[in-house]
């Protein structure tokens, strides 16, 4: 049986997801890829472990991990748990459902009632858990009115389903139109998870990050690596292995000479201050202050044992701060 380390507690940071009382890692391990089918439980099981071990207590999943088997990411992380009970208290599991789940129209991409509780009733027997701490609606849906969302999402708390709630790919205004609504209803309403990385920064200009501040929501973000960009993995072109390599992104186009060249500059930037380029871009996104945590994936413990390191450097000089902002402007 699994014995977590002792002192697990005394290194990791941790953040208050907005004004709520949950206290987030400020990393996170998000179970999307290397979780499901056709992965090792193995290496799945010791990566999850290994995060525990360096007191990351929060792991985020989706009714479609594991793609093309929906669920099964869930249903691995399931296995996983029944040797990690005892902690149970002391984890934080996120589940999402909005995306295509299952066949005929109530399984479809969409926000409504019946899908959203079906899903999060899905979820917990996957997992073999009676609640989640967060249930996310995971994108927002145009064809369901927004009042029918908040009110499923509302439901799963009353329910003692989940604690909290959260939202995911979620602008400002559509965060904003919820957040009325989740006010009306006193529903624990403490999160949004959106993309967000050096090289994608649509937060910032959709002033999502400033309106979260204001708030009091908290921002889980995912993707802070770029699917990989920012990592020392294509610095000199593209391994048949990687993941661009093997096609399996949609943003493998974007890399080009001009970006691999801002990739090495980045890396300079990283090997100053003692790290490397992936710690120098989850320590920036940290430097955030609407960023309560990152999401990062692994596809093997060592992966997380180094990620995990970036809080270890999250101040960042003006200088290095201006040296960034004019490389990423290249």
């Amino acid at each position: 049986m699994y014995i977590a380390k002792e002192g697990r507690y005394h290194k990791m940071v941790y953040n208050r997801c907005g004004n709520s009382g949950l206290k987030l890692p400020a990393v996170s391990l998000g179970l999307w890829k290397n979780f499901g089918h056709g992965s090792s439980l193995a290496n799945a099981e010791q990566m999850v472990h290994t995060a525990f071990d360096l007191g990351i207590t929060h792991f985020d999943l989706a009714n479609n991990y594991g793609n093309p088997y929906n669920g099964s990411a869930e249903e691995n992380f399931g296995r996983i748990l029944q040797g990690m009970k005892q902690y149970r208290d002391e984890m934080c599991i996120s589940t999402k459902a909005g995306y295509e789940m299952w066949q005929g129209p109530y399984g479809d991409k969409n926000g409504s009632r019946k899908y959203l509780t079906a899903s999060l009733d899905q979820s917990l027997k996957r997992m073999g858990i009676e609640y989640v701490d967060i249930f996310y609606h995971h994108i927002f849906d145009p064809d369901t009115p927004l009042e029918e969302t908040a009110l499923a999402l509302d439901n799963a708390v009353k329910q003692g389903k989940a604690l909290y709630v959260g939202i995911s790919n979620y602008d400002r205004q559509q965060t904003s139109d919820i957040m009325k609504i989740f006010k009306e209803l006193k529903t624990p309403f403490i999160v949004n998870q959106p993309s967000y990385s050096m090289l994608n920064r649509w937060i910032e200009s959709n002033k999502l990050d400033e309106f979260a501040t204001e708030n009091g929501i908290g921002l889980s973000v995912f993707s802070p690596l770029y699917q990989g960009f920012l990592t020392d993995r294509y610095l000199n072109g593209v391994p048949s292995d990687s993941r661009v390599g093997r096609g399996d992104t949609w943003i493998g186009d974007q890399l080009d000479e001009k970006m691999i060249a801002k990739l090495n500059a980045l890396n300079e930037v990283a090997k100053n201050r003692g790290q490397k380029l992936s710690q120098l871009a989850l320590s920036w996104i940290l430097s955030n202050k609407a960023v309560a945590t990152v999401i990062i994936g692994a596809s093997r413990p060592q992966q997380i044992v180094e990620n995990a390191a970036c809080i270890e450097k999250l101040d960042f000089t003006a200088d290095e701060k201006q040296r960034i902002e004019d490389i990423l402007a290249m």
